[in-house]
């Protein structure tokens, strides 16, 4: 059992930026794989960012990499997804997910329907 609570969202300008942490209530929360998705209104949850349990390795959507850096403290059961440079387009609700420890193909890592706990989401808003 893993309760994520995610925090951080806000309104910001063009340009700006926000960190958006996940807090995981898991002792052992340096076994899971974790990931940042988004949904806007109307529109497919997408995949934003990734990282491994084991040795952290991350994995970037084309529209995040470069702009956002996604992190882990485990020793604060803590997920962090910074986000600097904001669009308009950024604008949705962000939510964490963690995933049950195994030996994954990278590609599932993009995939929201083979993480198998959510958070409740925070609203981020990027104006123009």
């Amino acid at each position: 059992q893993v309760e994520l609570v995610e925090s951080g969202g806000g309104l910001v300008q063009t340009g700006g930026s926000l960190r958006l942490s996940c807090a995981a209530s898991a002792r052992t929360f340096s076994i899971y794989a974790m990931g940042w998705f988004r949904q806007a209104p109307g529109k497919e949850r997408e995949f934003v960012a990734a990282i491994e349990s084991s040795n952290e390795h991350t994995y970037y959507a084309a529209s995040a990499k470069g702009r956002f850096t996604i992190s882990r403290d485990n020793l604060k059961n803590t997920m962090y997804l910074q986000m600097n440079s904001l669009k308009p387009e950024d604008t949705a609700v962000y939510s964490c997910a963690a995933r049950n420890p195994g030996i994954y193909q990278e590609i599932s890592y993009t995939i929201a329907r083979y993480y198998d706990y959510w958070g409740q989401g925070t609203q981020v808003t990027v104006s123009s």
